[in-house]
């Protein structure tokens, strides 16, 4: 919204990535420079080399869901960053660096919570109640979980592949070559129950195929009048992620007859 770009279309990589095809007219014309300006624009977390400190550029608008746990609690257990379980456990050097006394404190709660979710329940009270008083005086805002919660989900972004007009992408419905999972576009409106484990596989699309043979001979064999014939990969787990794909298509080209219309319009062409 920001950079005024309209039609994006968001394809699951396969594997751990995302890919969004910017495909406005003048996004594609674009330079290296101007890729690159707009990657630097949206990289929020940044890394100071000498002292390992996160900055946050203040002028950003940043908003949390509701519930943000699922995924803080999940960064929370894995990597020991920064909440693992332990007589050796640390708090994150991310965040609580700056924040001595609560990161001895929570160092020292943190062996005597059962999981994960306790630990992050436990950060995330502490944070809270420090917010909390600071009207009455008695304390300073820490923001660790906040802090938490940007640099292990906010999306990290390759530059490269951003600013390089002829670098290689898989395009969508292209097969991962180490997992085997079809780059499939994402419908956004139902973003929270896509599962990237329950993406086709190339495997999984051929047995499909021959499922759906099988039974199209059967109903051949005690029918007289040829039925016409549907499309092989409607008959598959593939078909509505086309229909995601189908759908952008359609929007672009409403929204590109609308912009000839109006530049005709503008012209005094009748």
């Amino acid at each position: 919204e920001d950079l005024g770009m309209k039609h994006r279309l968001w394809v699951y990589s396969g594997r751990r990535g995302v890919h969004c095809w910017v495909c406005d007219d003048a996004v594609r014309k674009w330079s290296s420079a101007l890729r690159a300006a707009a990657v630097e624009y949206l990289t929020l977390v940044k890394v100071a080399r000498k002292a390992g400190t996160r900055c946050w550029p203040s002028s950003r608008r940043i908003s949390f869901p509701e519930q943000p746990c699922r995924a803080a609690q999940h960064c929370a257990g894995s990597g020991g960053r920064v909440c693992a379980g332990g007589a050796g456990s640390a708090v994150s050097v991310i965040s609580l660096d700056r924040w001595p006394q609560h990161r001895e404190l929570l160092q020292g709660e943190f062996p005597k919570k059962r999981d994960s979710v306790q630990r992050w329940e436990l950060l995330k009270s502490r944070m809270e109640r420090t917010r909390r008083a600071v009207g009455v005086g008695r304390s300073t805002p820490c923001y660790a979980d906040w802090e938490i919660m940007l640099q292990y989900c906010f999306p990290r972004l390759d530059i490269n592949v951003s600013k390089g007009v002829g670098h290689l992408l898989k395009s969508p419905f292209s097969v991962h070559p180490k997992t085997g999972r079809i780059s499939v576009p994402l419908d956004l409106q139902r973003l929270d129950q896509f599962d990237p484990f329950a993406v086709p596989t190339i495997s999984s699309l051929c047995h499909e195929l021959d499922a759906a043979g099988d039974d199209r001979e059967q109903e051949d064999g005690g029918e007289t009048e040829p039925k016409r014939r549907v499309r092989d990969y409607k008959k598959t787990s593939l078909a509505p992620y086309v229909r995601v794909f189908e759908q952008f298509v359609e929007e672009m080209e409403r929204a590109r007859r609308g912009e000839l219309l109006r530049r005709s319009d503008l012209q005094g062409d009748f």
